[in-house]
């Protein structure tokens, strides 16, 4: 599997980072986790507009899916080349929904699925195209969930938005490469079921052995270094931080 950073800021883009988006790939299938503001103008600079096999949206919060309003323009509109084949999209409940009442001015109610064929997320194992998939929910006030993917006898997991849950340690056992939030800092925020500290992070990582931590969703208001710091003094594996147009073989 190949990991491509899109997008790594959380909550709203800082000036080096569009929100919350990673491009996947193996055997030639290209699949989108998160689709946050700025992520659609970034994800052109690795691949084509047209060139996304499936979107898996953690959840409808803004800062993970906002773009998708863009992409539906992009494909419903395309002219050159006739309208685009309804792309496989993976979200919770109301997804379709939501992306509509953000649109606000969709030709008709049912427009988004001309160019988008929406699955409902629930916790539970699945293919998408090469990839084996668990996806479970976690603790964030809306309906999210993580997502552990596995292809060739390799394992990448991506926590989404979540506080510390059972869930996301299921997921991340084992894995090779461990996507993990770290939106507040520790001593600082404490609010349960909405986002983890560096060294949330890094505890998870450390219990389920998971090989390598990438600490991403840090919103700009959040020291990255403090954070990544604080997640090393508890996970004895390589740990960093998140950069836009990072790549990793997995």
């Amino acid at each position: 599997m190949k990991l491509t950073v899109v997008g790594c800021s959380g909550s709203f883009p800082s000036a080096e980072s569009a929100c919350s988006s990673y491009l996947v790939e193996a055997d030639g299938f290209r699949l989108l986790l998160d689709m946050g503001n700025g992520a659609l103008g970034e994800l052109q600079r690795h691949i084509g507009l047209y060139d996304l096999d499936a979107v898996f949206l953690s959840h409808l919060h803004a800062d993970h899916c906002i773009d998708m309003c863009g992409y539906f323009v992009a494909r419903y509109y395309r002219h050159e080349g006739g309208r685009c084949a309804p792309l496989p999209v993976y979200g919770p409940e109301g997804t379709e929904q939501r992306l509509t009442t953000a649109y606000a001015d969709t030709p008709s109610p049912t427009s988004m699925s001309e160019v988008f064929d929406f699955h409902t997320l629930k916790s539970g194992s699945f293919d998408i195209g090469p990839f084996s998939v668990r996806t479970e929910r976690v603790a964030h006030p809306v309906e999210a969930y993580g997502i552990r993917l596995e292809h060739a006898g390799r394992t990448l997991t991506y926590s989404g938005d979540t506080g510390v849950c059972e869930a996301l340690h299921e997921l991340a056992d084992g894995a090779d490469l461990f996507l993990c939030e770290a939106s507040f800092t520790y001593g600082k925020e404490d609010i349960p079921g909405l986002h983890l500290n560096g060294r949330e992070a890094g505890q998870h990582a450390e219990r389920a052995g998971a090989g390598r931590l990438v600490l991403t969703h840090v919103p700009p208001w959040t020291d990255g270094e403090r954070n990544l710091a604080d997640a090393r003094s508890v996970y004895r594996g390589p740990a960093e931080l998140a950069v836009t147009g990072t790549v990793y073989d997995i």
